[in-house]
C-alpha cells in the first residue's frame, strides 16, 4: 500500500510526503491491484478513511461520504477525529506570558460583578478553559458567541436552545462589525445593577459596574471592546497572542471593562479540540503542522452536507478521490502552488476562514 500511495504525485512531479494516519483503507483479502496513476489513461484512485467509533454513514465501518444526509452525524464525526489525530503531531500552545497573565486574572476575577466569556461561535466546545467553572464559582457570566455570522442560522438557533437550558444568559456576536455589542453592554448592567443597591443600603456611593471580559486567545475579546467604546482603546488583531497584558477601560460612568490576554491551559489534552484551535486560527501557528491541520479539514468538510464534496471541488476545480485529505493536499500544491504543500494547506485553512467553503460550525451542542 506504501508503495501505491507514494505513487500518487503527478508526472514529473516532485516527491510530496503522506501523512497515512489521515488515508487509511479497509485491508483487502482480493489480490494487489496495479499501481495507480494519476495520468489521463486510468481513472482516479479511490481512498476510502477507516476508523473512529461506527465511522460509516450506513454502519459499514467505512465512511461514505457526500450524498442527501440531512445533518452529520456529529459524535461519529468525533470520533472519527479522534482516530485522525493520533500519530499526528501533538498540539501544544503555551506562550510566556499567559502563565503570569492566569494569576493576575484570578486575582482580578474577584473584584468582578459580572464577567464576560467570549468563544468562537464555529466551535463553542473547544473554545472555553476547562477551569473556567471553578474559576469563575457563582459568579454572574455572559456567554458571548462572536463571530456569528461565520455560522448557519440553524448553528445559533441549536447553540442559543442548548445554553438557554442550562440557564445560561448567551448573545451572538460580531465583534468586526459590532453586531451584538450595545446589547452586551446593557446585559452587563442589568445583572450587576444589584451591586449599587446593596452599596446604597450600606450607605456608600455608587459605583460603576465592573465586568471581566475572558476567553481563548483571538476569539475577539479586544475588538468586542473597541467595538463597544466605539474607537480603538484595546489592540486587536487576526491572529493569537496579540494582547499581553490586563487592562481597564471605561464605557461612560457606569461601565468598566477589563480586557485580558487569551487564557489556554498549559496542556491541551483533548487533542481533538487542539486541532478545532488550529483550523479556527484560535492558536499560535507554530503549535502545529499546516499540512496535517488542512488534511483533517478537508476530511471534515466532506462530511459535512453544507459543504460536501462539491464545494471543494468547485473551488479548486480538483477532484476529492475518496475523501482522503492529504492527497487532495498534494493535489492543490502540485496544481496551485508548483507543489508547495505548506503553501496549498495555508490556503486551504485560509478559504475556512474567510468563509470560501460557506459559514460552517465545526460543533455542534452535545445530545
Amino acid at each position: 500500500m506504501a508503495s501505491q500511495l507514494s505513487s500518487l504525485c503527478l508526472p514529473n512531479s516532485p516527491s510530496l510526503p503522506f501523512n497515512f494516519s489521515l488515508c487509511r483503507a479497509r485491508p483487502s483479502l482480493a489480490p494487489p491491484a496495479a499501481t495507480p496513476s494519476l495520468s489521463s489513461s486510468s481513472p482516479p484512485p479511490s481512498f476510502q478513511i477507516v476508523g473512529g467509533r461506527n465511522s460509516g454513514w450506513r454502519g459499514t465501518g467505512v465512511a461514505q461520504f457526500g450524498g442527501d444526509e440531512e445533518e452529520a452525524d456529529w459524535l461519529d464525526l468525533d470520533a472519527d477525529l479522534c482516530h485522525w489525530t493520533k500519530g499526528l503531531r501533538t498540539v501544544q500552545w503555551y506562550p510566556g506570558h499567559i502563565a503570569k497573565t492566569e494569576k493576575e486574572l484570578k486575582e482580578q476575577l474577584k473584584l468582578m460583578d459580572v464577567v464576560v466569556e467570549v468563544r468562537d461561535a464555529r466551535i463553542p466546545l473547544s473554545t472555553t478553559h476547562p477551569l473556567m467553572d471553578s474559576w469563575l464559582g457563582t459568579r454572574k457570566r455572559i456567554l458571548v458567541l462572536n463571530r456569528e455570522d461565520m455560522i448557519s442560522k440553524a448553528d445559533r438557533n441549536a447553540w442559543a436552545t442548548y445554553f438557554t437550558k442550562q440557564g445560561i444568559k448567551v448573545i451572538f456576536a460580531n465583534g468586526k462589525l459590532g453586531m451584538g455589542t450595545m446589547k452586551l453592554g446593557r446585559l452587563a448592567k442589568t445583572l450587576a445593577a444589584d451591586v449599587n443597591v446593596k452599596r446604597r443600603a450600606k450607605g456608600l456611593l455608587p459605583r460603576a459596574v465592573r465586568a471581566g471580559i475572558v476567553g481563548y486567545p483571538n476569539v475577539g475579546k479586544s475588538s468586542l471592546i473597541n467595538r463597544l467604546l466605539k474607537r480603538r482603546m484595546c489592540p486587536a488583531a487576526p491572529r493569537p497572542g496579540v494582547t499581553r497584558e490586563l487592562k481597564w477601560v471605561h464605557f461612560g460612568k457606569d461601565l468598566e471593562l477589563l480586557d485580558s490576554p487569551g487564557i489556554i491551559p498549559m496542556r491541551i489534552s483533548d487533542q481533538v479540540a487542539a486541532i478545532k484551535l488550529a483550523i479556527c486560527d484560535d492558536i499560535g501557528e507554530k503549535s502545529y503542522n499546516v499540512a496535517d491541520v488542512a488534511a483533517i479539514l478537508v476530511q471534515m468538510l466532506t462530511r459535512i452536507p453544507a459543504v460536501g464534496v462539491g464545494v471543494l471541488q468547485n473551488r479548486y476545480k480538483i477532484d476529492v478521490d475518496g475523501h482522503c485529505g492529504d492527497i487532495f493536499v498534494q493535489k492543490v500544491a502540485l496544481q496551485l502552488f508548483n507543489g508547495d504543500i505548506h503553501q496549498a494547506a495555508f490556503r486551504i485553512l485560509s478559504d475556512f476562514r474567510k468563509g470560501k467553503f460557506g459559514w460552517v460550525a465545526l460543533e455542534r451542542p452535545p445530545r
